[in-house]
């Protein structure tokens, strides 16, 4: 491959400034049955997430969230001790710095602290994020794009097939619960969006994703992966799309947003 075919083609990573901002639901809406979009509302002064993997980290507070945000430090927010939080990673799915806003999408699985914050959410509700420290971009220099994940990912991987230019070949593989499950997306790409239903099945324990991508025709050329989801069904897709369908592993993205059966695990690959 010559050499500036490679250079365009090279994953692009670039650090932010992180900051907390305190926001406040504004606005609450069922994307379906078991995905709410919650928009918030604050000062987005700096705010930038131009990777569509991004995330930002949202936390929850045992005992309410504060008023007063604290230092951000090189190991992160610098809460007082003794602050119970917990931790969880969104994509941001539409924003806007000028008027302050930014929405993001939760997957209402039942249990969690931010699934139960989520379905319990009302508005005039706080929230504390921070972030996104860093971006990968990927560049439009590929073929065609793969993308491929289980409910989790759909933020992530609708702001991909959204983003993409006219006529840019891409397959889209996600699993979820049921039909009523499935998002469409306003795109000018050329997409194949190709839905597999668990239908009652626990999530992370069906081979869905990988089946079906191991029985999808491919478009010629060169391809970017991205697969998001359980770790498991992540790590199946990648190990195929190597062994059995000769892709560059410089350009197959594997990220681990939860482990079944393992709480609070979040893993790269």
């Amino acid at each position: 491959m010559p050499e500036t075919a490679a250079n365009a083609r090279a994953i692009q990573r670039v650090r932010h400034d992180t900051r907390l901002r305190l926001l406040t639901v504004s606005a609450i809406a069922e994307v379906t049955p078991l995905m709410r979009r919650i928009r918030l509302e604050g000062d987005m002064t700096g705010f930038v997430s131009p990777g569509y993997a991004d995330h930002i980290k949202a936390f929850f507070f045992s005992e309410g969230t504060p008023e007063q945000l604290p230092p951000v430090g090189p190991n992160g927010a610098q809460f007082p001790p003794g602050t119970k939080r917990e931790m969880r990673d969104y994509t941001p799915r539409y924003w806007s710095v000028e008027k302050g806003w930014i929405d993001l999408d939760f997957v209402l699985h039942g249990d969690g602290p931010a699934s139960g914050w989520a379905a319990s959410a009302q508005i005039g509700d706080t929230l504390v994020i921070g972030g996104p420290r860093g971006s990968q971009i990927v560049p439009l220099a590929f073929d065609w794009y793969l993308l491929a994940g289980d409910e989790t990912a759909l933020p992530a991987i609708g702001r991909r097939i959204e983003e993409l230019p006219p006529g840019t070949p891409v397959l889209a593989v996600i699993e979820v619960e049921s039909k009523a499950e499935e998002q469409q997306f306003d795109t000018e790409a050329e997409l194949t969006l190709v839905y597999v239903h668990r239908n009652g099945a626990a999530a992370g324990t069906t081979s869905l994703v990988r089946d079906a991508i191991a029985a999808a025709s491919f478009p010629p050329g060169k391809a970017y992966a991205y697969i998001a989801g359980e770790v498991n069904m992540a790590r199946a897709v990648k190990t195929h799309l190597l062994d059995s369908r000769g892709f560059n592993p410089e350009w197959v993205k594997a990220a681990g947003y939860w482990h079944l059966g393992v709480a609070d695990a979040q893993e790269d690959h």
